[in-house]
């Protein structure tokens, strides 16, 4: 066991036995913040030790492990290809062609799963050191962190511009950007290791200028400019990402930004006078994107929210904000059954689960009602495809 200060050690102490004496949640010796982090412990511990057991047995798997001979990129530049694109019957070599909502099995992923799973195991690996100090679950997390943005032979390099091609049409789109929702908890996992004294100054520097040189490519390059002005999730997922990372390093002014954004654009064109996003609801799948942008929304509320200004309780002069949107979807999460539109086309079974939306919003808005029902989800979808739509798996490395 490494602990690395004074404060440290007794924050740590502090938390381990609260959780050992199942503390009550009322507890005045403990503030808010700790009460909900000691909830999250008690919820998800025994599942985060587990899996960071078994995700110390896995070396990291840089995207440079594989190729696509479709892709215009180097070895290190991330490459995908469009999930609902497909050869086209009339055409067989030809052109792709779209077909909403239904992945095409044969397209090039290798490279998303290699990010998702580098993901996965950075967020848990975090999330065990936070809660139990051991020195081994950071040191394994920074090996990831190290191939995947540091190591020169390794690293991918720091933009998206051939993300989700498409055969016969373009070599990378704009809408690739949304495949990067998955370096966000990543880029938190930095924090929090830092916060913890487990990775040194340089390391974070180096890690620092990663997530800058990515943050500047997606509010300059003409990919980035079109993700961010896309209407529906896209538009949501370029906000969280961009906030995430200007928190990374730093930036204040995206984070501004990004603020503003979330308050003049996001709200206003995306969500209806009833709390729904009208956008999602036109799609195949209307239930899991539903769910979907309201868990982007609320980590977009969770991370641009400070105290001279709480983007949970920010709204439209007509009401809409994350309240409303919460109160929408809430009884449909409790009861799918009650779902008024048309059932996702695939993956229908696979939500709901333990949504961040949940939580997040039920520690901001005091409703015990979320909490609970977060609790008894499951906390992870069982399927690549439900975990390429849950980005934020690993809540312990959110609640301070």
């Amino acid at each position: 066991m490494i602990i690395n200060s004074r404060k440290h050690k007794l924050k740590f102490l502090l938390i381990i036995s609260l959780v050992l004496i199942g503390c009550n949640n009322n507890s005045d010796t403990i503030n808010t913040l700790s009460e909900n982090l000691i909830l999250v412990i008690n919820v998800d511990k025994e599942r985060i030790i587990k899996s960071a057991e078994e995700y110390l047995k896995k070396d990291p798997i840089p995207i440079t492990d594989f190729t696509c001979d479709r892709s215009m990129g180097t070895k290190n530049d991330f490459y995908s290809e469009g999930d609902y694109w497909w050869p086209n019957p009339d055409d067989p070599e030809g052109p792709y062609i779209r077909r909403d909502g239904i992945s095409n099995p044969d397209y090039f992923k290798e490279h998303r799963e290699a990010m998702r799973n580098m993901s996965i195991q950075v967020a848990t690996l975090t999330a065990a050191y936070k809660i139990t100090a051991y020195e081994k679950y950071a040191n394994h997390a920074i090996k990831h962190l190290k191939v995947w943005f540091v190591n020169s032979d390794t690293k991918m390099n720091p933009n998206m511009n051939y993300a989700q091609a498409i055969k016969g049409i373009c070599p990378g789109r704009g809408v690739g950007l949304i495949d990067a929702i998955h370096l966000v908890e990543p880029a938190r996992a930095i924090s929090v290791l830092k916060d913890l004294n487990a990775i040194d100054d340089n390391l974070y520097r180096n890690l620092q200028e990663w997530f800058a040189l990515l943050l500047e490519w997606m509010t300059t390059h003409e990919y980035g400019i079109d993700e961010r002005e896309r209407k529906n999730n896209h538009g949501t997922c370029w906000v969280m990402q961009a906030a995430e990372y200007a928190r990374l390093t730093n930036n204040e002014d995206v984070l501004e930004y990004c603020r503003d954004r979330y308050k003049t654009v996001l709200l206003p064109n995306q969500m209806a006078e009833d709390g729904s996003f009208p956008l999602e609801l036109k799609r195949t799948k209307p239930y899991g994107y539903s769910l979907f942008n309201i868990d982007i929304m609320s980590t977009v509320c969770y991370i641009l929210s400070n105290e001279q200004e709480n983007l949970f309780t920010s709204r439209l002069e007509d009401g809409r904000g994350m309240e409303l949107g919460m109160e929408f979807i809430y009884p449909y999460i409790k009861d799918k059954s009650q779902w008024p539109y048309e059932p996702d086309i695939m993956y229908w079974d696979e939500w709901p689960v333990r949504h961040p939306a949940l939580l997040f919003s039920g520690i901001a808005f005091n409703n015990k009602n979320y909490i609970e029902l977060w609790k008894i989800l499951a906390p992870l979808p069982e399927t690549q495809e439900g975990l390429r739509n849950f980005p934020i798996r690993q809540p312990i490395i959110w609640i301070d």
